[in-house]
């Protein structure tokens, strides 16, 4: 008896997802009738269309999915109500593993950039620390170990960038996301 409680809960969950449509449908009938009544110009047309394809292209990306899913997924909530919210997610949308592995190819090329980015910052500094640079260059000795030799500002700036090389490269390792 239980399973039949749980199979008439099923379809009356799949039976609501169809009626989740319906009111969408609806405004887009009453969209199209507004823009039928309307005198726009080609301008304000454009600027629709552009808001709408930029909608409905959000939409069919893989991106936003992806990233509600793993947030559903990481969230503390009963185990039960994860797999539901992730039912109606992956009923609702369209998109499949090849738009993950998409994804992750990206993210992969990104993280490998940067490391690059990071490791040339590290060989940088490396270089103008090790190679001769010119008396004007040199700028000021900030801190002598004999009279002819020291430590310079400009040693310090190539430290810098050093810092800032290892500082990239340990981003991109770590996946940590700044920009999210």
């Amino acid at each position: 008896m239980p399973n039949k409680t749980k199979l008439t809960e099923e379809i009356t969950q799949f039976e609501s997802l169809e009626d989740n449509n319906k009111p969408l449908l609806d405004k887009l009938e009453e969209f199209i009738a507004l823009l039928d009544k309307s005198d726009l110009d080609s301008e304000n047309i454009k600027e629709i269309k552009g808001r709408l394809n930029k909608s409905l292209d959000q939409k069919i990306d893989g991106k936003a999915l992806i990233k509600e899913v793993r947030e559903v997924s990481l969230s503390g909530l009963d185990k039960m109500d994860q797999l539901d919210k992730l039912e109606l997610l992956l009923n609702n949308s369209h998109f499949n593993s090849s738009d993950a592995k998409k994804l992750n190819i990206k993210l992969g090329i990104s993280r490998a950039i940067k490391g690059f980015i990071g490791l040339l910052f590290v060989t940088l500094g490396f270089a103008m620390i090790i190679m001769p640079a010119p008396p004007y260059f040199e700028m000021f000795t900030i801190f002598y170990f004999n009279p002819n030799d020291g430590v310079t500002l400009m040693d310090l700036i190539s430290l810098i960038i050093v810092a800032v090389g290892i500082y990239i490269m340990i981003n991109a390792i770590l996946n940590l996301k700044t920009d999210e």
